[in-house]
Formats: C-alpha cells, structure tokens, sequence
C-alpha cells in the first residue's frame, strides 16, 4: 500500500465522523429503538477490519472501519 493509498483512505475514514454525526441528528428515534443492533455493528465491523489487517487487503480494513466510525458516531 503507497503513501497516497493510506492517505486517502484515512480522509474518508475521517469523513465518517460528520456523516455519523449528521445520521445522529436526523434519526433520534431510530436510534434510540435500534442501539442494540448498532453495538452489534460496531463489533463485527471491528473484527472485520481485524480481519482485513491479517487478509492484507486495505480496501476490507477500510471499509469496515468506516462502517465502525459513522455507526459509532450515530449512538
């Protein structure tokens, strides 16, 4: 993985915390119903990522880590 690749990929891990914070704002009873279900989330995506840092395949770690980041910003 280059430079450029990880770069990029740590601004759009970075873009989850505002649209996790948007989802926050827009979804209240949503979330407060269904904050089970996003615990749950929040792990499986970590282990994932977990996953992808042993598989070696960034476009797995980043995506589940995204999935982690707006999902734990909206709790």
């Amino acid at each position: 993985m280059g430079f450029a690749t990880f770069f990029i990929g740590i601004l759009i891990l970075l873009l989850g915390i505002p649209i996790g914070d948007l989802l926050a704002k827009y979804t209240k009873e949503e979330l407060k119903q269904g904050r089970k279900w996003f615990k749950i989330l929040i792990a499986v995506s970590l282990f994932f990522s977990i996953v992808g840092i042993f598989m070696k395949n960034d476009f797995i770690i980043f995506s589940f880590l995204f999935i982690a980041i707006v999902s734990s910003r909206s709790l």
